[in-house]
């Protein structure tokens, strides 16, 4: 549902016909590792992520999944690990 408290016009999934469902009805303000992410908004003078009513805890393990600021960083690939007599038949057969 659309929440109707502090982020207005936003879809929220802990918003029910009974009002807001997540710690007493308010969402936490963004840290200061949300500065620059575009899922920031202003409302009233504080600063909402609008994909998560609790910022701080998305920062608390690691990277934030829904930051957009952060350029994150590819796994490393393992590369397959080759039999070195394979290798020198396929060679020497001119594959």
């Amino acid at each position: 549902m659309v929440c109707t408290i502090l982020k207005e016009e936003i879809d929220c999934v802990f918003m029910t016909r009974q009002g807001c469902t997540y710690n007493g009805g308010h969402c936490d303000p963004v840290v200061e590792a949300c500065e620059g992410c575009s899922h920031i908004k202003e409302v009233d003078g504080d600063y909402y992520c609008t994909t998560s009513a609790n910022p701080a805890a998305k920062w608390n393990i690691g990277l934030c999944n829904y930051a957009t600021h952060v350029e994150k960083e590819s796994p490393v690939v393992a590369q397959a690990k080759i039999n070195p007599l394979k290798a020198a038949k396929r060679a020497a057969a001119g594959r």
